[in-house]
């Protein structure tokens, strides 16, 4: 017999009360995303920590480029610079031929889902701003660009909802190891684990938080150590390979990640080195948690082995900083995420709750909520 749905998922109301782990500093001030000025502004990711500069995208085209070259990357902020991207397209398409503007809009929302296959917050983004265009006659400006505001308001809001439930599962004196880039600048604002992570340090739950360094791109020391620094939250960078040995000297209770697509089975596709961390993390005894808004289930996608994974240049691992590291004639394997199973993971936190030891069932009582 299944279980009722109120038994397979940990809904907001039967968690830990979330005013005692509210905080009275948010720790809330990047964005990597906004629109400002009718253009896409972007935090250009590539060149932190080094210089902090912005990006304005005009286009479609030039959105595109930016989510392929991962000048923005992080399947939220993937999916808010899509939506936005959606307007500038239907704004050209609009003034060149205002009365068939929906036709040739489609192949631009073909080129922008196709960006980056593996982060499904990219594809539900562009479904939604397809949908709206639809319904649509005349002007589409206004209506377009008002819900590409509230796909970015509810991402924030939405994470701000998770690093609550997050934190309330973290004991006080813990130490957390954190993989990638999950915070403000993989998302509209405040992040998906690294909201966790602020949530728990703002209740004063955490003693340590250790971030991988995360080969190639060095979205860990770069990125996630960038943003704590920013919000003075102490932060330790490890190499990647480091993780089992700080597990078994017991420095991390959670290891914390994100997720780019979460299967219905709860298998969870995330940047590579997550699937390690996770098989390290149940040998040690280590809890794994997963947070992604609820738009990262995809429930069409039956587990792990149907999630397509990114395969990208090789020159991102044979070169470091713009210089060749292995030998002329030695190639790389590079792929970009990997995925974790269900039977790793004790939680993956949502805005419409909690669901621990993730199942098929779990995961769709979860949708039903």
């Amino acid at each position: 017999m299944v279980a009722s749905d109120a038994s397979l998922v940990t809904p907001i109301a039967a968690m830990p009360t979330p005013e005692t782990v509210a905080p009275s500093i948010t720790y809330d001030r990047i964005r990597a995303v906004e629109w400002l000025d009718g253009s896409i502004r972007l935090i250009d990711q590539r060149l932190l920590p080094g210089r902090l500069e912005h990006l304005t995208l005009q286009t479609l085209t030039e959105a595109v480029h930016a989510i392929r070259d991962m000048a923005v990357r992080g399947a939220p902020a993937i999916g808010i610079t899509a939506a936005y991207a959606v307007v500038l397209a239907a704004r050209a398409r609009y003034s060149e031929n205002p009365g068939n503007w929906q036709a040739a809009l489609a192949p631009d929302l073909h080129m922008l889902a196709e960006a980056r296959p593996t982060a499904v917050n990219l594809r539900w983004a562009v479904e939604r701003m397809r949908a709206l265009c639809a319904q649509l006659s005349g002007d589409p400006l206004p209506a377009l660009l008002a819900e590409a505001q509230r796909i970015h308001a509810e991402d924030i809001a939405a994470n701000h909802r998770m690093g609550e439930l997050g934190a309330a599962l973290i004991e006080p004196g813990s130490g957390v190891l954190t993989h990638c880039n999950t915070g403000a600048l993989a998302t509209g604002g405040y992040g998906t684990a690294l909201g966790v992570v602020r949530a728990a340090y703002a209740a004063q739950r955490l003693n340590a938080v250790y971030a991988d360094e995360t080969r190639p791109w060095l979205q860990g020391a770069r990125l996630t150590a960038w943003e704590l620094v920013q919000e003075g939250i102490p932060v330790t960078v490890i190499a990647d390979s480091a993780g089992a040995q700080l597990m078994r000297e017991n420095r991390v209770r959670w290891v914390i990640v994100g997720a780019d697509r979460i299967a219905a089975n709860g298998d969870a596709a995330n940047k590579i080195g997550t699937y390690n961390a996770a098989i390290v993390a149940r040998h040690h005894g280590v809890k794994f948690m997963v947070v992604a808004p609820i738009s990262t289930v995809d429930m069409a996608t039956p587990d792990g082995a149907h999630i397509p994974i990114e395969q990208r240049a090789e020159s991102e691992v044979l070169n470091f900083g713009g210089q060749r590291t292995a030998p002329e004639g030695a190639r790389a394997w590079n792929p970009a995420f990997d995925v974790t199973p269900a039977e790793l993971i004790d939680a993956i936190v949502t805005e419409r709750g909690v669901v621990l030891s993730p199942t098929r069932e779990k995961m769709a009582a979860l949708m039903r909520t």
